[in-house]
């Protein structure tokens, strides 16, 4: 699963492995202690983690404390992938906060459709019950017109009688 999180300093009770002087990023390899902040729940959806979740992931990572990082785990939290989360978070500022979106005009959008949807359903249900006045309307003419019809008849042959 992938979560965003933030890199936390070892805390000393944690006994590291022993490591190398490699560097990966610029940064010191070292073990280290995830704070889970986001889950990527499916595609674009992320929710966050109340409260955020730490964990201690016994792999070295490639990165500063406090850095944000999207970080990939398998079911018994080993670390899969890791990478900088700059470029996601740029990327995210890119392709929404830009363009003036906000949760609160977010919110505004979505009260505004369920208002739109709930004219929409009052029409509609206008609509149905002019159809059905029609169709009743309908059916007294032609109950008028049958009753109509049988009197002219009825006074046709009352006349042709008479004659």
């Amino acid at each position: 699963m992938q979560y965003l999180a933030k890199v936390n300093a070892t805390k000393e009770s944690f006994t590291p492995p022993p490591l190398s002087a490699t560097q990966m990023g610029g940064a010191q390899v070292k073990p280290a202690q995830i704070q889970l902040l986001a889950v990527n729940t499916f595609d674009q959806t992320w929710e966050l983690i109340e409260p955020p979740r730490i964990i201690t992931v016994s792999q070295p990572i490639a990165a500063e404390e406090h850095t944000l990082v999207l970080v990939e785990l398998d079911a018994d939290e080993r670390i899969v992938a890791i990478e900088d989360a700059t470029p996601w978070v740029l990327s995210f500022v890119s392709e929404y906060l830009t363009l003036g979106l906000t949760p609160k005009g977010l919110e505004e959008e979505l009260e505004r459709a369920e208002q739109w949807r709930q004219s929409l359903t009052l029409q509609s249900q206008e609509v149905r019950r002019r159809a059905l006045e029609t169709a009743a309307r309908r059916d007294e003419i032609q109950d008028l017109e049958k009753r109509l019809k049988l009197e002219r008849d009825e006074l046709e042959n009352s006349r042709g009688k008479k004659d």
